[in-house]
């Protein structure tokens, strides 16, 4: 019999997370998710809270749409939801500009294979009636592809990431939802990466059908709290005349707990899953945090501090390809090509949490997640330029931070 090892206490120091997500947690969620009580999860606070958080859900995504709701987990959890309406053999359309567009792909291929298809190859399927439209790394999807591709194969579903993390690409969503409408497709969107960073309420988009997000990049929630869904009457007909194979994923029973029976919210929910009360305490304060900013200023500010890095990162000698405003996506100065890896590396061993890409070509991402201010940008491009130099670059540093204050008093002469 061997010695049990007891492991010393788990210590993980505080990091810059200037990544494409998990974002940076404000603290007032952190407080309210270590203040909760260790309550059961059908204590009446907590339901109260979740009653509360699902309607300012609704405020946050714009809609009326009763099945709106949080799944427990990542945004995979939600998305994982979303698609269960796709049965084997359903005709789908899925648009894939990018590592997690390219997931999202594999996820509806899994979903809509025929038992032959997928034992045929369990981890790849490829079922007849699922068509891939690929869309290169680095290029957004437009309203014209979406519109040739539904006219042509005319399928059940279509699916569609509204922003693709992989590349830093924002695609047509109104593209999209339009052809959709055109030809009677039921459209399903990934809004893992725009929810809460973009402003754009999801009734305006009426060819979508089922909306997914996640609570750790836009909602800036701890990463195992909830993610966002919300679908539409008729999505929720059709699940009902198809059925789901799955019970903790099943949309209609994941409203229940939430509440949402019979397409009416009730007086309380029935049990589906264990809720967790910490959970509940910080999703509740995030989104209020969400409403306090509000959506359509939140996403100004974006766009303007995303401005600023872009600026200071195009200073150094990079060369941005992204036009997403929560995420610089970049290729390093020539001098530096191929040594992309190194620099992520570097940085993460300092407290500073880039990314690269996840899929071929190799680039660096940087992201501001919950990082509005003018010092929180200061820093990044400091430390980014930091890292560079230590690879041989040569920054003008004062170059960078002048372009920075110019950005910067540009906007406090405006107010």
């Amino acid at each position: 019999m061997t010695d049990t090892e007891i492991f010393p206490q788990l210590d993980i120091p505080q990091t810059l997370a200037a990544g494409p997500g998990p974002g940076n947690t404000d603290p007032r969620v952190l407080q309210r998710f270590t203040a909760a009580g260790v309550a059961d999860h059908m204590q009446p606070d907590v339901l109260r809270g979740m009653v509360e958080a699902k309607h300012m859900l609704r405020d946050v995504m714009g809609t009326r749409n009763v099945h709106t709701f949080g799944v427990a987990g990542t945004g995979w959890s939600g998305l994982d939801v979303m698609f269960n309406a796709v049965m084997p053999g359903d005709k789908v359309v899925v648009f894939n500009n990018g590592t997690f567009s390219g997931i999202d792909g594999l996820t509806v291929r899994m979903k809509a294979a025929t038992a032959e298809e997928l034992a045929a190859n369990p981890l790849d399927p490829k079922p007849a009636f699922v068509t891939i439209i690929d869309v290169p790394h680095g290029e957004s999807v437009s309203g014209e592809i979406v519109e040739k591709a539904l006219a042509e194969h005319k399928p059940k579903w279509a699916a569609m990431a509204h922003w693709e993390t992989g590349s830093g690409r924002i695609n047509d969503l109104r593209g999209f939802s339009d052809a959709c409408e055109r030809y009677d497709v039921m459209g399903l969107i990934d809004a893992v990466s725009s929810l809460g960073v973009e402003d754009f309420r999801i009734d305006d988009f009426p060819g979508v059908h089922g909306w997914a997000s996640c609570p750790q990049k836009g909602i800036c929630c701890l990463p195992l709290t909830y993610a966002p869904v919300s679908f539409t009457d008729r999505y929720i007909d059709v699940l009902k005349s198809t059925g789901c194979r799955s019970f903790v994923h099943h949309p209609i029973l994941e409203a229940r707990h939430w509440g949402i029976i019979d397409g009416k919210d009730a007086e309380k929910g029935v049990y589906h899953r264990t809720h967790s009360p910490y959970a509940v305490a910080a999703f509740h304060e995030a989104l209020r945090i969400t409403l306090q900013h509000g959506v359509a200023q939140r996403a100004r500010d974006y766009a303007f501090h995303e401005a600023a890095l872009r600026e200071a990162v195009t200073t150094m000698g990079c060369k941005v390809s992204s036009n997403m405003t929560s995420l610089v996506v970049l290729n390093l100065p020539e001098e530096l090509a191929g040594r992309e890896m190194e620099l992520v590396q570097n940085c993460r061993a300092n407290g500073f949490g880039i990314w690269p890409t996840l899929s071929q070509p190799v680039q660096i991402r940087i992201g501001i997640l919950n990082l509005l201010t003018q010092e929180a940008i200061l820093e990044i491009a400091t430390r980014f330029g930091e890292a560079m130099r230590e690879l041989g670059a040569k920054i003008d540093t004062d170059a960078v931070r002048d372009g920075l204050n110019r950005h910067y008093d540009t906007d406090i002469a405006a107010e």
